[in-house]
C-alpha cells in the first residue's frame, strides 16, 4: 500500500533511506520522522559521518581491507602472525572472524567469489595481489575461509590450483559452518571453532 506523505522533503528522505538494504518505505518513514524529531545536530552528525565515510575511506594497499590509512591496522600490527594468511570473500568476513578472537594471522580480501552465472571471473577478484604476496612474503599457510556454497567451493578450488606451486600449506575452515551459510551470519562460537579446528584443503589435482 502506498504511503501518503504530505511533504516533498520528507518523501525525498524516505526515498533515499529506502534504498538501503532491508529498509522498506515504512521503516524509512519511521527513521526519517525519528530524525525530524531529534535535535538538528543529530541529523547533521549522521549526514557528515556518511559523507566522511564515502569520501575518505580507504582500502588497505596490502590486503584490501577497509582502512583509514594506506595500510590497515591488522597489516600494521607487529603482533599478528605474518606467516598465516586467511583468504576471505569480503570485508564483512574479516569483521566476523575478528569478532571471534580465534585468529591472529593476516588477511587477504578477494572482494568477491567466482560466479560464472553472474559474469564474475578471476579477473574480478583481488587475485594478482594475492599471488604477489605469496611470492614475496614468507607465507607458510593459507586458510581458505570462504562461504560454504557452490561458488565458494569453486573459488577455493581455483585458488588452491593456482597456489599449489608455492608449496604452501592450504587449509580451510572446519565444517562447523553449515553448507550454504555465509560467514558473517555464523555465531561467533561456531565460527571461532571452525577457524581453530581448520583442516587441510582437499583440491582436485
Amino acid at each position: 500500500m502506498e504511503i501518503n506523505i504530505p511533504s516533498r522533503l520528507l518523501d525525498d528522505a524516505v526515498n533515499e533511506l529506502s534504498r538501503l538494504p532491508g529498509v522498506g518505505r515504512k521503516t524509512a518513514l519511521r527513521l526519517a520522522l525519528h530524525l525530524l524529531n531529534e535535535d538538528p545536530g543529530t541529523a547533521k552528525a549522521l549526514g557528515n559521518a556518511i559523507i566522511d565515510l564515502r569520501e575518505n575511506i580507504r582500502y588497505c594497499r596490502k590486503c584490501h581491507n577497509i582502512s583509514d590509512t594506506d595500510q590497515c591496522r591488522i597489516c600494521s600490527s607487529p603482533s599478528r602472525k605474518q606467516e598465516v594468511l586467511c583468504i576471505v570473500r569480503d570485508i564483512r568476513d574479516v569483521m566476523a572472524i575478528e569478532n571471534t578472537s580465534s585468529f591472529n594471522g593476516m588477511y587477504h580480501v578477494l572482494g568477491n567469489i567466482l560466479s560464472p552465472m553472474d559474469g564474475i571471473g578471476p579477473q574480478d577478484l583481488n587475485l594478482q595481489s594475492l599471488f604477489r604476496r605469496l611470492e614475496k612474503e614468507n607465507i607458510q599457510e593459507t586458510l581458505l575461509a570462504l562461504p560454504s556454497t557452490v561458488e565458494g567451493d569453486t573459488t577455493g578450488h581455483y585458488i588452491a590450483k593456482q597456489i599449489i606451486k608455492y608449496d604452501i600449506n592450504i587449509t580451510t575452515i572446519a565444517r562447523g559452518i553449515g553448507v550454504g551459510d555465509e560467514l558473517e551470519y555464523a555465531d561467533e562460537v561456531t565460527l571461532g571453532r571452525s577457524i581453530t579446528n581448520r583442516i587441510p584443503f582437499e583440491s582436485e589435482k
